[in-house]
C-alpha cells in the first residue's frame, strides 16, 4: 500500500534557541504546498518547526495552505515523538550507510496515506524496542528488486504489483505492519530530487522466503485524470515501481510506523477492514498467523485466536492474494473469516453498489459483540471513504445496547485496540 506523500525533514534548521513545533492536520498536496519548504505528507498530522520570530508569519501561511494547528509545542517535544535517539546509528553516506541522526527529521509516523488521515496513537512505551528509521533519506538502503509480479487477474482494473526486494546486504529489519520509503530517481518539477514514498510493508519480519533477507510491497500504479486538462496523470513511484524489472537496483528508507502492530497475544481477535491495496499490511498480519513456513519460524507464536478480514475491491479480479486467502480459509475455517464487498459486481441492501462499509453494516452486530471483546484488535487500511460508513454501522449496533459509538471507540483507541491507515 502506498502511503502518499515524502517522509523527509519536519522543519528549517533551528534559528536561536526559542523554537517550537506545530502539529498540522488539514494540509492538502498541491502545486502550493510543493513549494513550501516542509514535505505535505497527507496524514493525520503534519509536525513543522518554527522559530520563534516567526511563529504569527508560519500561522498564517498554514492557514492559507488550508491547514489547522492542533498542538504547539518547545521543539524538544519533537524528539519524544521520533523515538529513543539511540534508535538512530552513526552516519556513513557511502552505499548501504546509515543516515545521521537529525532531530527535525521524521516526527513519530502516522504512516498513512490520504488527506488528514485519522489514525489512533499507538502506546509509545509498548513498542519502544521496535526498529524505527535504520535507514534515512539522506543514506538510504541500495536493495535489489529479486521479483515484480501482476496480481490483477484477467478483466479487472488496474495493475497492481507485488514487489521482492533483496535487502540482505545491509541492516534493515522491520516487523508486520511497519512501513518502507521508496525514493525513486530523478528529478522533480521544481529540478530537485524526488522524495521517498511510503508504502506499507506486504510481508512477515521473515520475508516471503522466510529467510530474513527481502521485504515485499503491494503497489498500484496510480492513475488520475487531470482536473484542468483532462490529461491521464500517473504516479511517479509507483509508475517506477510497477515497472522495475528484476536486478533493478532501488532506494529504501525505514522502516517506520508503529500504529498498525499485532498485538503480541496469540489468542487475540483481528478483525481487519481494508480497500484495494489496503491488503498490504494484513497480508503480513495473516501470513504470520496462518502460513506453515512461518508458524514453523516463529514457536513463540502460533496464533490460536480468531482473525476476519473484509476486504472491498472493485471487480473479483481485483481479489489481490485471492488463491493464499482461499487457502488459509479452507485450511483454517474456526480461525480465518474471508468476506469480500465486489462493488461493480454485487449490490448492497438498497440496491446500489456494494462497498465494504454496506458489508459492515450487515454485519454490524456480531462485529460489535466481537469489538467489545477484550481481546479484540481492529485495523482499518485503505480509502478513507470507508470510515464513516463503518462509524455510521457500529454507531447503530452499539446504540442498540445504550452505548455511543464515538466515545467507546476513543476509549479503543486509547486501550490500544483501535488501527487506523486509510488515505
Amino acid at each position: 500500500m502506498y502511503i502518499q506523500g515524502a517522509v523527509e525533514g519536519a522543519a528549517n534548521t533551528e534559528l536561536g534557541s526559542r523554537v517550537f513545533v506545530y502539529e498540522v492536520v488539514g494540509l492538502r498536496q498541491s502545486e502550493e504546498t510543493d513549494k513550501t519548504n516542509y514535505p505535505i505528507r497527507n496524514s493525520g498530522s503534519v509536525f513543522i518547526k518554527v522559530p520563534y520570530n516567526r511563529m504569527n508569519q508560519e500561522m498564517r501561511r498554514i492557514t492559507r495552505l488550508g491547514g489547522k494547528i492542533v498542538g504547539i509545542q518547545p521543539s524538544n517535544a519533537l524528539q519524544q515523538v521520533n523515538g529513543k535517539a539511540s534508535s538512530a546509528r552513526s552516519a556513513n553516506t557511502e552505499g548501504n550507510g546509515r543516515a545521521t541522526p537529525v532531530a527535525s527529521q521524521q516526527p513519530k509516523n502516522k504512516e498513512t496515506k490520504g488527506n488528514t488521515m485519522t489514525q489512533a496513537k499507538a502506546k509509545k512505551e509498548a513498542h519502544a524496542d521496535i526498529p524505527v528509521n535504520i535507514y534515512r533519506p539522506n543514506a538510504p538502503y541500495i536493495g535489489k528488486c529479486i521479483s515484480n509480479q501482476e496480481l490483477v487477474g484477467e478483466g479487472g482494473i488496474g495493475t497492481v504489483r507485488h514487489l521482492k526486494f533483496d535487502i540482505s546486504g545491509g541492516d534493515l529489519r522491520y516487523i508486520e505492519g511497519q512501513s518502507i520509503g521508496i525514493i525513486p530517481p530523478g528529478l522533480d518539477k521544481n529540478g530537485k530530487p524526488e522524495k521517498l514514498r511510503l508504502y506499507s510493508i506486504a510481508s512477515t519480519r521473515h520475508g516471503d522466503d522466510v529467510d530474513d533477507k527481502t521485504v515485499s510491497l503491494c503497489v498500484r500504479q496510480l492513475e488520475y485524470k487531470h482536473p484542468e486538462t483532462g490529461e491521464t496523470v500517473y504516479g511517479v513511484c509507483s509508475t517506477y515501481l510497477c515497472f522495475l524489472e528484476p536486478g533493478a537496483d532501488v532506494k529504501i528508507t525505514g522502516p517506520v510506523g508503529k500504529e498498525m502492530l499485532l498485538p503480541a497475544d496469540t489468542d487475540a481477535n483481528v478483525i481487519m477492514m481494508a480497500t484495494g491495496t489496503g491488503i498490504a499490511p494484513m497480508r503480513a498480519y495473516l501470513w504470520r498467523m496462518f502460513k506453515d513456513n512461518e508458524r514453523a519460524a516463529n514457536p513463540e507464536y502460533q496464533y490460536n485466536g480468531f482473525s476476519w478480514l473484509i476486504f472491498g475491491i472493485p471487480t473479483t479480479p481485483n481479489i489481490l492474494y485471492k488463491e493464499e486467502l482461499e487457502e488459509i480459509q479452507q485450511r483454517y475455517p474456526d480461525n480465518f473469516r474471508l468476506t469480500s464487498a465486489i462493488s461493480r459486481e454485487q449490490k448492497n441492501a438498497q440496491g446500489g453498489r456494494m462497498y465494504i462499509q454496506d458489508r459492515v453494516a450487515e454485519h454490524a452486530d456480531e462485529l460489535w459483540q466481537l469489538i467489545k471483546n477484550e481481546k479484540t484488535h481492529t485495523y482499518i487500511c485503505g480509502l478513507r471513504g470507508m470510515e464513516d460508513g463503518i462509524d455510521a454501522a457500529l454507531t447503530a449496533a452499539a446504540s442498540k445496547e445504550g452505548v455511543t459509538w464515538s466515545d467507546y471507540q476513543k476509549d479503543l483507541k486509547k486501550a490500544g485496540r483501535w488501527h487506523v491507515e486509510t488515505y
